[in-house]
């Protein structure tokens, strides 16, 4: 049976949301637009997911909206808040998720929007007080656009003390928090975000749906033009199964957070401890103190297989990745260790973790990591 230690690309998904998905795969069909009874039936089916994500981030069911996930919630936050807003200026890090960094990219080139990338440090973090100065350098509007948590590292940046600084200094705050929700608590209530994103199948449930949190304050127009679905704000008839099935594995996640922290986090610890025993000069990549604890970056010092450690450990039944899992397959150089300046001889793996794994399988995994290094 193979081990699957790739949680940050993808989860698997639990069994209970596939229940409560089931039936509206097989028997509640009405597309949600429709006004007659399988519409309507549909209609309250969305809705009441709607709610059911507001009450687990804080927000109001008026500031949810749903989207094929992550990357269309990304994109449609900065690009909105520069067509609709007025935004002249972004702010963010060079270690964000490709869909941030293309994004802005785009909007440098098509916009004329300036974009500012703050720098990071050995272990990804930024400086809040250089964060503070770069928004006070201009009179542009500005948006800083940082995540919460890292895919590739882990890092967290401080999500509480930046939002306080961009409602200090009257800027927006837009945050990926892709990889945190369902992990950290969030509550939109007390902290203040103009812009959040979250995608089902970080936190065990569906690919290809997700949501986006738009602050009552902020009056965007649609990014997807169609139908009137999702309130005016997404044309498409939306996934309703999809949706369904991201409420009820968002509301599991926050119920089993702590519970699932705290037994993911010991499995990070023992395969860190391990890996320690079996590989001199090791380096595990991003902040060791304030974490991702599903994420353990590892950087491997040079050896005589070390290009083909990924293929030879899925070869032998292990699932991991180098970073990110959003480059069609095909491994490149991550853009986040180049930031932090890694070790370029370094062969760079990252494990990730879920509520389903256990320690026996990190004695499996070491096991053959033993055999392909020696």
């Amino acid at each position: 049976m193979r081990i699957y230690f790739d949680n940050a690309a993808t989860t698997p998904l639990d069994e209970e949301v596939l229940e409560a998905m089931l039936p509206y795969m097989r028997g509640y069909y009405g597309n949600p637009s429709s006004i007659h009874a399988d519409g309507r039936q549909s209609r309250m089916a969305i809705e009441r997911a709607r709610r059911k994500i507001a009450l687990q981030i804080g927000a109001s069911i008026g500031e949810i909206f749903f989207t094929s996930g992550g990357t269309e919630a990304n994109n449609m936050a900065l690009k909105c808040a520069v067509r609709d807003l007025g935004v002249k200026r972004i702010i963010s890090s060079p270690t964000e998720h490709h869909c941030i960094l293309h994004t802005l990219d785009t909007l440098e080139k098509s916009r004329g929007i300036e974009v500012v990338y703050l720098p990071v440090d050995s272990k990804g973090c930024i400086n809040m007080d250089v964060l503070s100065e770069t928004i006070d350098a201009s009179d542009k509007k500005t948006m800083v656009s940082l995540m919460y948590a890292n895919n590739e590292i882990g890092t967290l940046h401080d999500f509480e003390r930046i939002s306080i600084l961009c409602d200090e200094k009257g800027v927006l705050f837009h945050s990926d928090t892709v990889q945190a929700i369902g992990q950290f608590p969030i509550n939109l209530d007390e902290t203040k975000v103009s812009f959040l994103a979250g995608a089902a199948h970080k936190f065990h449930g569906p690919k290809g749906v997700g949501f986006i949190y738009v602050n009552g304050d902020n009056i965007i127009k649609p990014y997807i033009d169609g139908g009137s679905q999702e309130r005016n704000m997404r044309g498409g008839t939306e996934n309703l199964y999809g949706i369904v099935g991201m409420a009820e594995a968002l509301e599991r996640s926050c119920k089993a957070m702590e519970e699932r922290k705290n037994h993911v986090g010991e499995i990070r610890s023992y395969m860190k401890e391990q890996l320690l025993q079996l590989i001199p000069g090791i380096l595990f990549n991003g902040c060791q103190e304030q974490y991702l604890h599903k994420v353990l970056s590892v950087s491997i010092p040079p050896i005589d297989n070390g290009e083909m450690l990924l293929m030879l450990l899925d070869m032998a039944g292990v699932s991991a990745s180098g970073g990110s899992a959003c480059s069609s397959g095909v491994e490149h150089e991550s853009h986040v260790l180049t930031a932090i300046q890694g070790h370029p001889d370094y062969k760079t793996i990252r494990f990730s973790f879920s509520h389903h794994n256990t320690k026996n399988e990190v004695d499996q995994v070491i096991e053959k990591l033993r055999g392909i290094i020696n």
